[in-house]
């Protein structure tokens, strides 16, 4: 196994309802609150064998984007040798603003649905 999903991202327009919502649906609690993102998973927090879920505001859609994606994290090689492998399978490098300082990857598959290559090395399940 070379990755788990990590993370949920949902874009949405009140994080506040649905985290409350999610929460109550798949017996989660909140495990961490930004400015405009809150974070939501099982009581044993981020890393284990569910992914969490993260609620970001969006005041709407963008054009052409899904308000869903993935966050991935490698589990048996460090980051750079799994985004390697990721591009030599087919995913590419997407622009969506980022400064180069941030510690993920953004990367879209081979039909442009954009996904992240997180930092952080998960065990395997």
């Amino acid at each position: 196994m070379a990755c788990r999903i990590s993370e949920l991202v949902l874009g949405c327009r009140d994080p506040e309802v649905l985290a409350r919502f999610w929460c109550e649906v798949l017996d989660f609690v909140v495990l961490d609150r930004e400015e405009d993102c809150i974070e939501i998973g099982p009581r044993e927090g981020f890393g284990g064998p569910q992914p969490t879920i993260i609620l970001s505001r969006r005041d709407e859609p963008e054009p052409g984007k899904s308000r869903l994606h993935i966050d991935v994290n490698a589990t048996d090689r460090d980051q750079d040798a799994e985004l390697e492998r990721l591009l030599k399978l087919g995913a590419r490098p997407a622009d969506i603003g980022q400064t180069g300082q941030e510690q993920w990857h953004v990367l879209a598959d081979p039909e442009g649905n954009e996904f992240c290559l997180l930092k952080a090395r998960l065990n395997p399940l």
